[in-house]
């Protein structure tokens, strides 16, 4: 336990406690985070394994509905068994899946792309979540902090900005039908058993447009047309007409720019202000080259700033973004 603060051991034994009746554990080892500030656990205890997430420092945009998504997933099967959750305290306890790499789902590329459409249209048939922010309040509250932060100099992201607003604005126009989103449908957020998939960290989670969750998988899990057919397919199967191909390509581009204020947020906390002129970046496929040949690594900030360029240049003209893993 040493590997934690006082305070976090404090609130594990009271989540162990809560969910179990006792703090009695056979082996506890740290997991990793991924880009959440969450302390996620693993926890070995009467011949069962289980994960114990500490929820890390709460920002201004914290969702306050991540807790009860969680729990209705959980409940409608498409999140892991979950023994406690307390907002209060952020800590969840929650079954341990033995994950297996995606790359193995059957089927291949298709069959992912088929498998995670069909997790979709099962997140978007169950009950609807809470609601939080609209989507494009979300988008514009983390691009203004990213316009605020002396990243960029001043006027470099203008045209952005303006191309934002038109987006939002048509965006906003539309239907505003709500259902149960994660809002953060990328592969470091799915899990495969062998058998089925299961989606983890609800902490984006609310009720959103339907399409926000197709855009984001979409770009992550449809390499080409064929798989991002057969995505859109399975995510509608219940409601076939559910998908507007123009609301789908706004939502696309919202996702695009949440990610790269994502990014260059996370930028921003490390390298401070940059004054930066210039927005050129590399493309999707050189970007992915250079991480595979190992010259940058995903963790860096120097490559987080570096991706984050990559995805507003996505969002500036419609080119698909890398795929994200672990990249955030």
């Amino acid at each position: 336990m040493t590997v934690i603060g006082e305070q976090q051991q404090e609130r594990l034994r009271a989540a162990l406690i809560a969910a179990f009746g006792s703090a009695e554990t056979d082996n506890i080892a740290p997991l990793p985070g991924g880009a959440s500030t969450a302390f996620p656990f693993r926890v070995n205890r009467g011949g069962n394994t289980y994960v114990v997430r500490l929820e890390g420092e709460r920002s201004p945009l914290r969702n306050p509905h991540q807790y009860a998504a969680m729990a209705m997933a959980a409940e409608a099967g498409l999140a892991p068994h979950l023994y406690h959750a307390d907002d209060g305290l952020g800590v969840a306890v929650m079954d341990f899946i033995d994950e297996k790499p995606l790359a193995t789902y059957p089927g291949g590329s298709a069959g992912l792309a088929q498998g995670v459409g069909g997790l979709i249209d099962s997140l978007q048939s169950s009950p609807v979540f809470p609601r939080f922010l609209d989507y494009t309040d979300m988008v514009g509250r983390l691009w203004a902090y990213v316009c605020g932060t002396g990243l960029f100099a001043g006027g470099v992201l203008d045209k952005v900005t303006a191309r934002l607003a038109r987006v939002r604005k048509a965006f906003d126009a539309g239907s505003a039908r709500s259902i149960a989103s994660h809002n953060d449908l990328l592969p470091r957020n799915l899990l495969f058993d062998g058998t089925r998939l299961w989606l983890i960290d609800w902490e984006s989670a609310y009720a959103n447009d339907p399409h926000i969750d197709i855009a984001t998988a979409l770009d992550n899990f449809a390499p080409d047309h064929g798989c991002a057919e057969l995505l859109q397919q399975a995510a509608g199967a219940h409601w076939p007409d559910r998908v507007d191909p123009t609301r789908l390509a706004l939502a696309r581009a919202l996702v695009r720019l949440y990610y790269a204020g994502v990014l260059l947020s996370a930028a921003f906390a490390a390298l401070g202000p940059l004054e930066d002129r210039n927005l050129a970046a590399p493309t999707a496929d050189a970007f992915e080259r250079g991480v595979r040949l190992g010259g940058m690594r995903l963790d860096a900030p120097e490559t987080k700033y570096m991706l984050g360029k990559v995805f507003l240049a996505s969002f500036m003209t419609g080119a698909p973004p890398p795929r994200l893993s672990g990249s955030q």
